[in-house]
């Protein structure tokens, strides 16, 4: 990790100011429309429960996303990435809703519980960053970076609920920590950051993984609601990586079609 305490941001204070409050007004369209389409998926999963469990289902394969986040940004490894699931060995299997090992959190609802924990995990990555940042470990962190920063924790903190309330919809308990694999090297990697640019890439990862999460439920989940409530957060996500690349110097260009690459599995999920 680098010890460049003296780190600035590629994007000046005006223009980070103006991005984060077009990405908060962007947010704040979608809050209805997430929150309505998170009720309609609550009721579905309900709805299915007695008359065919096995109907509730993600098209989401052990081999059909990324399993793990590695943070390479500190570690200097590769992310472990598997085929695209829209590779031609049939990656993206369907997982049903029957019991399993993973207990309540199976199907439609292991998905949604590994959105949760995702958001969990954004949550908790943010708030350590502005606690260092307090306690003067990040070097001068500009009000402007401080404020994305903030804006983009609650972000994360509002998609979190919405989708907890659909797995307390379907009587099961709501996710309140982060139980996913990576959780440990995650938060170690955080811990060695030595300025806000350290910072600023592993948020870009965790980004890029939720954003690319969404898609990729986009267009394998079986219920339009759940089509719905993905769709209503991948924007912002996507919004909040763009502008961490654009603060880190690193100008995106415009892909024909997001990839999907970086996408989490369900197995990381540790529930």
């Amino acid at each position: 990790m680098t010890a460049d305490r003296t780190w600035e941001p590629a994007l000046g204070e005006a223009e980070l100011a103006r991005l984060t409050r077009e990405m908060d007004e962007a947010h704040r369209a979608t809050l209805p429309l997430m929150r309505a389409s998170a009720r309609d998926l609550g009721e579905e999963l309900r709805a299915s429960v007695p008359a065919d469990p096995g109907r509730r289902r993600f098209l989401l394969g052990a081999g059909g996303v990324a399993a793990a986040l590695t943070l390479a940004a500190c570690s200097g490894s590769k992310s472990v990435k598997d085929p695209a699931p829209t590779s031609p060995a049939g990656s993206a299997s369907a997982v049903s809703g029957a019991p399993s090992a993973s207990g309540g959190y199976t199907g439609d609802l292991r998905v949604v519980a590994l959105a949760v924990a995702l958001e969990n995990q954004a949550v908790g990555a943010y708030k350590a960053a502005l606690d260092a940042a307090g306690a003067g470990k990040l070097g001068t962190v500009p009000p402007a970076v401080a404020t994305f920063v903030t804006t983009a924790m609650n972000q994360h903190a509002d998609h979190a609920k919405a989708w907890n309330a659909v797995l307390t919809g379907a009587g099961l308990p709501a996710i309140n920590d982060v139980p996913l694999s990576n959780q440990a090297d995650t938060m170690a990697a955080l811990g060695k950051a030595a300025s806000v640019g350290d910072v600023a890439k592993l948020a870009l990862e965790l980004e890029d993984q939720a954003a690319q999460t969404y898609l990729f439920a986009t267009y394998n989940v079986t219920g339009a609601a759940g089509i719905a409530t993905a769709a209503s957060i991948a924007p912002v996500e996507a919004m909040h990586a763009a502008i961490l690349n654009y603060v880190l110097g690193q100008y995106p260009v415009p892909d024909d079609f997001l990839p999907t690459d970086k996408a989490a599995n369900p197995d990381l999920l540790t529930v």
